[in-house]
């Protein structure tokens, strides 16, 4: 089998980068899928250091260098030129009036800004000095490039080097190059593994309700969603209490709940719901998957993540405990096949061209670490992860539920801004009680109320 180098040869796009490629084709002129996060430092001892920290990591990351062209066809195609990696802009703030506000302005209007695929440079990487020892590290880029959790690698692996310029600690092993995830991917869908995967969504789709289908440049994204921010950090005592209780991480308890929640409350525009013979609620909720466990991409940067349904059945009658750990047995099976692409299964559905499922209600618990400076005080501040489709549930926090808070999110034309008043303040009190376990045995239909 031919395998894939990334550097200097043109290569076709990944099913999951033709999505965000037919996006950009069908929205000109839109910033819509621009990903961009802001890492706040205070008390950076060696800004010296962090500057060459930062240019190592631009050295290392191969998604930072991709370019596009089309073929004779009109494909698209990339590769890794060198000649693209962003060049560190340094900007110096220190002494003016209001530097920080004018730094997040400045990142602001260059997220807001259209980025051409074809003609412009994929990344940009600032380093605003706002006074002494207090520094703001931009790293913007593409979603046809990254994922979050390569947004998050790239600026942990930037934290690593740091500490071994600034304090001679070990800067550990490199990024992993862009061709050793395409060698993988290609190998997979060339594999048995694949075409079994394929048969369980096959099944799992045929049997809940249809999920909606959007035409492809049909998105009439909202100029400004409707969004609601809820510190969860007095949750953490309970939902770790809860999750070891239950056999589950706690991300996996937390997505179980906010799943229950949305079978029981949406019935918006914003979801697909749906009762089955049995009287039961039956709806499709979207897991993003990092899909990187066993795999080479766990120390890549690039689009990895996968979007896939969870079908959710709830009975009102049935005790809390029950379906949550029905649903968790439900989401550890879509996760042994969580590799096999929702780009393949459109097409496996017969789903026309230059469509694809709305991705909607979306259910995106992150539980990542952010990068630790050694002797700053680090802040990770996220400027885009690109437009949801309808009602959106994001729980930020890391790995030991620290710093827990919730992000609720919705398109004001398929949620009325009333309901989603009462859905925003409704999430975090069902998500408490949820995590209580006297409430364990009660129905869900109390809990509803």
């Amino acid at each position: 089998m031919t395998h894939h180098h990334a550097e200097g040869l043109w290569l076709p796009l990944t099913l999951a980068q033709m999505d965000f490629w037919e996006e950009f084709r069908l929205h000109p002129g839109e910033a819509v899928s621009t990903v961009a996060h802001a890492i706040e430092l205070r008390g950076v001892a060696d800004p010296e250091s962090l500057v060459r920290a930062i240019k190592a990591t631009i050295a290392e990351t191969d998604i930072m260098a991709l370019c596009f062209q089309l073929d004779a066809q009109g494909q698209p195609m990339q590769r890794v030129d060198p000649a693209r990696r962003p060049r560190l802009r340094c900007l110096d703030l220190a002494g003016t009036a209001d530097a920080r506000d004018r730094a997040f302005a400045l990142m602001r209007a260059d997220v807001g800004a259209a980025l051409d695929l074809l003609g412009q440079p994929i990344a940009a990487q600032w380093l605003v000095r706002l006074a002494d020892g207090h520094y703001l590290w931009f790293n913007r880029s593409h979603h046809i490039a990254v994922d979050g959790y390569a947004m998050g690698l790239v600026e942990r692996r930037c934290a690593r080097l740091y500490d071994a310029l600034a304090a001679g600690a070990d800067p550990g092993q490199p990024l992993g190059g862009l061709a050793a995830y395409l060698n993988e991917e290609q190998d997979y869908r060339a594999g048995p593994r694949h075409s079994a995967d394929g048969r369980h969504w096959a099944e799992v789709l045929a049997g809940v309700p249809r999920p909606r289908v959007l035409r492809k440049g049909s998105e009439d994204y909202p100029a400004e969603a409707l969004s609601a921010a809820h510190d969860l950090s007095a949750l953490r005592p309970a939902i770790i209490g809860q999750a070891q209780a239950a056999g589950l991480g706690w991300p996996d308890l937390a997505t179980v709940i906010c799943a229950a929640w949305a079978g029981l409350h949406l019935r918006d525009g914003s979801a697909r719901h749906g009762r089955d013979g049995q009287g039961r609620i039956c709806m499709p909720v979207w897991l993003p998957y990092m899909s990187r466990m066993g795999s080479v991409a766990i120390a890549v940067p690039a689009l990895v993540v996968n979007i896939l349904p969870l079908d959710v059945t709830l009975n009102p009658a049935e005790p809390l405990g029950e379906a949550l750990a029905r649903l968790g047995a439900r989401l550890r099976q879509l996760r042994r096949h969580g590799r096999y692409r929702i780009e393949q299964i459109a097409q496996d559905c017969g789903m026309e061209p230059r469509s694809r499922f709305f991705f909607s209600p979306l259910i995106n618990v992150l539980p990542f670490d952010e990068p630790h400076f050694p002797g700053c005080e680090t802040a990770r501040h996220v400027l885009s992860n690109g437009p949801g489709d309808g009602f959106n549930i994001t729980i930020r926090g890391d790995g030991e539920a620290r710093g827990l808070n919730l992000l609720v999110e919705a398109d004001p034309t398929l949620t009325p801004p009333g309901d989603f008043e009462a859905l925003a303040q409704g999430l975090p009190r069902f998500l408490a009680a949820a995590l209580m376990p006297e409430n364990q045995a009660r129905p869900l239909a109390e809990l509803a109320l």
